[in-house]
């Protein structure tokens, strides 16, 4: 542990405060028995498949966190300057605990990194370097959106097995956490649940002893250089010296197959800490338990390009380029400079497939919690049925017969490209969308393949499919053309 895990901390759960054990407790328990829990449909390798774990992501109002292809929308916690209508008492309790859990996180993260980096020496160490390192990690602990995880190992039909290290079934295979700022850490709280049987203060009475002794029978789980594997699946009996029903987290070197793997049992309640880089140098993988299990895993999300002030800042960089007469409305660009006009196809592509599509492939699942995404996302449709717009407005001017050769050939070899993905992108979709596996989902959850038009919406300048477009642009730059 001491040389190549030493950025992984755990702090059990008995030092972590009662109340806050049963506020955050009693929230995902809600969040479960009220259906806010979703199955993400994710694309890997060019194929659709749901996520094993249900999941939510909770965080700063406007935050958006992306992995496999989906981009999940933050359910907004309670934040200074925003004002969030969540749909009841209930919820908004539950979103409060998960920001009360989120900033306990953070303190604890922040005493984590200090500890660790306060071990250099003196010698080592000037008052400006301590003060540096002050700085970098209160940057590196201020967590802006909370992952929450659920999985039921008997709902599952087929768990893999570990295959290195003969760890035991995986709840989740081994990865890298993505998209997250560098070095950042993730913190993660584990809940062992029982259900509306189980009393969540009992859960947390704990007879320290009889942990303590538990603890040190388990200790020879957290090596596993040897392919000792617990029973099939179902049987709970105890192989090798590992209780099969504890939910357990495993770590190992990133490619690497020969330095031994750590596996660490998880009791509920207890926190687990990456620290640093080791998100980045190491793979982890979720060792499955017997009982349904929740995480909340904490993370600095990379939002350089995943904020709603993003976005909206990228809209008025292409609309700059729209000018409208103040008397007549009568739209027209303001420059034909090939970049220029890249750049707003660009963020037009930006805008559909990575914001409105995103959004609208998850069906009204936000409704349940909030209205707080609906107006942002009114507001950026708006703003894409303009660049819609822009794009006409650039095939009226490359197609007119005012247009010189050369200029026209040019400005088309600039958005030809785009506007071959956009369709492209478009059609693919509109099929994931249709496929077999959208139309299983529930009607709240379905996905609804949005903005969609037909040709003869008079509404919108341009038609939805773009194929005819396109040929009368390759023809432009044909070498006949």
């Amino acid at each position: 542990w001491k040389t190549k895990y030493s950025k992984l901390a755990l702090k059990e759960a008995h030092s972590t405060p009662l109340e806050l054990h049963s506020q955050v407790q009693t929230a995902l328990s809600i969040l479960l028995e009220r259906g806010c829990l979703f199955r993400d449909l994710v694309q890997m390798k060019g194929k659709d498949m749901f996520t094993p774990v249900s999941r939510v992501l909770i965080g700063a109002p406007g935050h958006t966190y992306k992995y496999l292809n989906t981009r999940l929308f933050t359910i907004p916690w309670p934040a200074s300057g925003a004002v969030v209508r969540y749909c009841d008492d209930e919820v908004a309790r539950a979103c409060q605990a998960v920001k009360d859990l989120n900033d306990y996180l953070c303190v604890e993260a922040k005493r984590c990194l200090t500890r660790r980096e306060g071990a250099l020496s003196a010698a080592e160490t000037t008052a400006n370097v301590t003060r540096e390192m002050e700085r970098e990690t209160n940057n590196r602990t201020v967590f802006n959106v909370a992952l929450l995880n659920y999985m039921d190992p008997a709902a599952m039909s087929y768990l893999k097995e570990e295959p290195y290290f003969g760890m035991g079934r995986m709840a989740v295979s081994w990865h890298h956490d993505e998209n997250l700022v560098d070095r950042s850490p993730v913190a993660v709280y584990s809940y062992s649940y029982k259900g509306n049987a189980e009393s969540i203060l009992e859960k947390l009475s704990y007879d320290l002893s009889s942990e303590q002794e538990k603890k040190k029978k388990q200790a020879s789980t957290h090596k596993s250089p040897a392919k000792k594997s617990c029973s099939a699946e179902g049987d709970e009996k105890p192989v090798s010296g590992r209780d099969c029903t504890v939910w357990r987290i495993a770590l190992k070197v990133a490619w690497d197959i020969h330095t031994a793997g750590l596996a660490l049992p998880l009791h509920s309640g207890d926190c687990y800490f990456m620290l640093d880089d080791l998100n980045m140098t190491h793979q982890h993988c979720v060792l499955a338990g017997a009982r349904p299990r929740f995480s909340s895993t904490h993370r600095m999300a990379e939002c350089s390009a995943g904020t709603l002030e993003y976005i909206f800042g990228r809209c008025q960089v292409a609309l700059n380029n729209l000018h409208k007469d103040p008397s007549s409305e009568r739209p027209s660009l303001v420059s034909l400079e090939v970049s220029v006009l890249k750049q707003a196809e660009e963020i037009h592509n930006e805008v559909e497939f990575e914001w409105l599509r995103q959004y609208w492939f998850q069906g009204r699942r936000y409704a349940k919690f909030s209205d707080w995404w609906c107006k942002p996302m009114e507001r950026l449709e708006e703003l894409w049925r303009e660049m819609e717009l822009m794009t006409w407005l650039v095939l009226c001017t490359v197609e007119g017969e005012g247009c010189p050769a050369a200029d026209r050939r040019e400005a088309v070899q600039g958005v030809l490209p785009l506007l071959e993905e956009r369709n492209q992108l478009r059609q693919h979709w509109r099929a994931r969308c249709q496929s077999r596996l959208a139309k299983t989902l529930p009607a709240d959850e379905e996905p609804i393949c949005h903005p969609y038009w037909s040709d003869h919406n008079a509404s919108m300048p341009l038609p939805f499919d773009l194929q005819e477009i396109l040929s009368r642009l390759e023809d432009i730059v044909s070498p006949t053309g």
